[in-house]
Order: C-alpha cells, then sequence, then structure tokens
C-alpha cells in the first residue's frame, strides 16, 4: 500500500464483471439495468474487466482474449459505444458505488495501434520480430518499458480514464516497473485524488520463474509502494491447496497471519474464493454449508472481499475469455447468497475490521476461529469449513453473545463455544 492508502478500502467489497458474459447481449446497457440488484448485494466497487477493443491477430477463441488489447483509448463496440459507458459509469456513480477499469500494460495483441505506430516501444526477439516472454500467451506481444516515450503515452491515457472511472485495476501488475506505476500514480492524482489502485501480484512460483529468466517481476512488498491493494496470490495456493487435498487449512491460516506482520501497517489485501483466471468456489466447494463458511470467512479477512458475477447464486462454470459464454444470474442448484452475501457486507462496515489487528487459528474438524482486536473491543468469527459440529475456544469471556449472522444466541462456557456448522460473528 501506498503512503496515503486509507484503512477504510478494508470495509469494501468489490464486484467484477465480464461484460461480454454478463448478459446475452453483451453490452454495457444490460450492465447498467442490474446496477440496483448489484447495489444491493452490497456491493462498493464495480470492478469491469477490459472494455477495450480485442485485437484479430492470433487471437485465441472467436472473440479473443479481453486482455489482448488493441487500443487503450477505445471502447469495444461490441459492448457499445463511450457515451453507454459514460452512461453505465454515471449511474454506478448514482447508485453510491464505484468503477474501475481493468489496465492491461504488460502487452497489447500483435495488431494494436502501439504495434503498428510505435514498433519501437515493444519487446522484440533476436531477429527483430515481436515478441512475448511468456510463451503460453501467444495472443500478446510484450511492452517495453525502456522507453520513456511509453510512459508517458500510458500515462496520459490513465489521466483520461481517471477523468471517467475511480480506479484502476492493474494486470499482472509485477511484470511493469515499479517505478512506472509509482510515476503513474503521482500523476494520476492530479486527475483524480481518490484514484484505486489495485494490483494483480502472482503467485510466488509464476514470480520466481519470471526472476529466474531473467524478465521483471516484483513482488508484493514492492508494489505496495504504488498500489493501495494487491490480489491475495502470496496465500492462495494454500487455500486451493487446501480445497483440492494437498496441504491441510492451516497453511492457508499461517498465511493469513503472516500478511498481518511482513506488510506496512496500512496494507489492504483483496481476499477471494474465485475470480476469472480461478476455479469456481463452489465447483471446488459443493456443499452449500460449507461454502456459506467460506464465504463468511473471506468477509472477515483483512482486507477488499471480491465477489466474481454469478458467485452469489453458486456458479460452477468457470466462463470462457475466448468465446461468448454467458454467465447464470439465477440460483444454481437452489443456492442463492444474494442476502447472506448482502448481510456480510454490511457487517464488514464495522470499523474494526478495517482498524482492528487480525489473527486466526485452525481447530478441530478445519473449524477456524478468527479475531479482530482494538483496545477493548473485539469481533470474533467461527467457520465451519467442513460443516461439521465442533467445540472451540474463542477469546471472549464466559456469558451470552448474539450471533449477527442469523440472530441466535451463543453462550460462551469455560472459554468454548460450540459451533454447530454454521457461521458464527460475534463483535
Amino acid at each position: 500500500m501506498a503512503d496515503n492508502t486509507p484503512k477504510s478500502l478494508r470495509n469494501q467489497m468489490m464486484y467484477q464483471i465480464f461484460v461480454r458474459n454478463y448478459s446475452s447481449e453483451g453490452t454495457f446497457a444490460k450492465v447498467e439495468e442490474d446496477l440496483d440488484r448489484i447495489k444491493a448485494l452490497g456491493t462498493d466497487i464495480v470492478y469491469l474487466m477490459p472494455i477495450h477493443p480485442v485485437g484479430a491477430k492470433n487471437r485465441k477463441g472467436s472473440l479473443g482474449s479481453p486482455y489482448a488489447i488493441s487500443d487503450y483509448r477505445a471502447v469495444n463496440s461490441e459492448f457499445g459505444t463511450l457515451e453507454d459507458f459514460r452512461s453505465l459509469v454515471n449511474s454506478i456513480h448514482e447508485k453510491g458505488m464505484k468503477c474501475i477499469i481493468d489496465v492491461v500494460y504488460n502487452h497489447t495483441s500483435p495488431d494494436s495501434v502501439l504495434a503498428k505506430e510505435h514498433p519501437e516501444w515493444f519487446y522484440h526477439k533476436e531477429d527483430g520480430s515481436f515478441g512475448n516472454r511468456v510463451g503460453d500467451w501467444s495472443d500478446i506481444i510484450d511492452l517495453d518499458y525502456s522507453n520513456e516515450d511509453l510512459w508517458n503515452y500510458q500515462i496520459e491515457t490513465l489521466k483520461y480514464w481517471a477523468e471517467i472511472v475511480d480506479g484502476f485495476r492493474c494486470d499482472v501488475a509485477p511484470m511493469v516497473p515499479v517505478a512506472f506505476w509509482e510515476r503513474a500514480r503521482k500523476e494520476v492524482f492530479e486527475v483524480c485524488p481518490d484514484c484505486i489502485w489495485l494490483a494483480e501480484s502472482i503467485e510466488y512460483e509464476f514470480l520466481t520463474h519470471l526472476r529466474g529468466r531473467g524478465i521483471t517481476a516484483h513482488s508484493d512488498g514492492e508494489i505496495f509502494g504504488a498500489f493501495d491493494i494487491s490480489y491475495d496470490y502470496d496465500i492462495y495456493p494454500y487455500l486451493s491447496g487446501y480445497l483440492c487435498g494437498k496441504n491441510p487449512i492451516s497453511k492457508y491460516v499461517e498465511g493469513l497471519n503472516r500478511q498481518e506482520v511482513i506488510y506496512p501497517d496500512n496494507y489492504v489485501k483483496m481476499h477471494f474464493l474465485e475470480n476469472h483466471d480461478q476455479t469456481r468456489a463452489h465447483f471446488l466447494i459443493p456443499d452449500e454449508k460449507e461454502l456459506r463458511n467460506f464465504t463468511a470467512f473471506l468477509f472477515f479477512q483483512k482486507g477488499v472481499s471480491f465477489i466474481y458475477a454469478g458467485q452469489e447464486f453458486g456458479a460452477s462454470h468457470l466462463p470462457s475469455l475466448f468465446d461468448k459464454d454467458t454467465i447464470s444470474l439465477k440460483p444454481e442448484n437452489g443456492i442463492d447468497m444474494s442476502v447472506f452475501i448482502s448481510d456480510l457486507s454490511k457487517i464488514k462496515k464495522n470499523e474494526i475490521f478495517a482498524e482492528g489487528i487480525f489473527e486466526c487459528a485452525s481447530c478441530e474438524n478445519d473449524t477456524v476461529v478468527a479475531t479482530f482486536s482494538k483496545e477493548e473491543k473485539k469481533a470474533v468469527g467461527v467457520f465451519a469449513l467442513q460443516g461439521a459440529t465442533s467445540n472451540v475456544r474463542v477469546p471472549l469471556d464466559d456469558g451470552m453473545y448474539k450471533n449477527i449472522v442469523d440472530g441466535r444466541e451463543i453462550e460462551v462456557f469455560r472459554g468454548g463455544v460450540q459451533c454447530y456448522g454454521e457461521p458464527i460473528i460475534i463483535i
């Protein structure tokens, strides 16, 4: 996090949308029609995946990846016009939410405007041809940030969009020099002082792989100097590893506790169960009771809570990035967590989740006990990740308490509480 990153971001919920697959029409207008529902879900920040035109050369699938951008300064005509986009953002603002858009600055499509007009701004292979340094990204070519004119162009582009939107989610941010992001943040501040900067940080295995090949790859600790929020990829492998039976939940818990001490005081992590690059949560967690416990635990963690469109309805199919693949915004197998997520979002607004010290522990039957502490105030969460009944110790005095998730009375006796497989939050 940068020096001026507000801790209040930890009280926020972000909702991710891929316009192409959000509706059968795949337009800005259809997203705008659904904003009341999105707001009711408890959304604070709407994150739109790339809104720009997709390149045609080396395209993957029938429509191409939204991350193979051909023009940073235009909108994808399949989604609508620039005025349609402005209308969507204005409506988001009118409903009290903010809007951030994807920034894909490591690479462009091979037939991009910049490739045609400024080939000198790109990485070139030994034979002089365009190329990229990550082999399976065959539909893109890498930019070369050793050219200062590229910096000027990219920052001017950010300033243009910052007059419309509230911030940026920066794709593979660690592969672009931190010095560029630091300068961009400083200059964009002149246009949008409250701009939100979210870095898609990368998993440690990918980071070390890139560094081993001499490719720029910054750690979370480095990119936090320019960004307000970073993805949870420093510990996500332990969550996915647990769900796939590769490691105990204690590994993930240890990672959460480690975040609290290795980053500066105002760090903000974005915690997620799924996103457009990862398997849907309901696919990995088919049991609804367990899914609700994981979702409650997600909102209890220290940082921004992240929901990928369809997650609220238990969607288990991960939509394609390369073809038309409309998501379902209806309950899957009867699962509808919309009200549940809305309630959790309201709980997360308590200032203790922004200001408190966080710690958690794994207990019997993979039940997790998590705590926020600030002076004499506490928030305690108990999450039965296997949906099982268990008796766990909690840092509360003996007595009767209210579970604010469902309103039930909870007794703490001799420092222990009986968990019947449902999430418990006591503040």
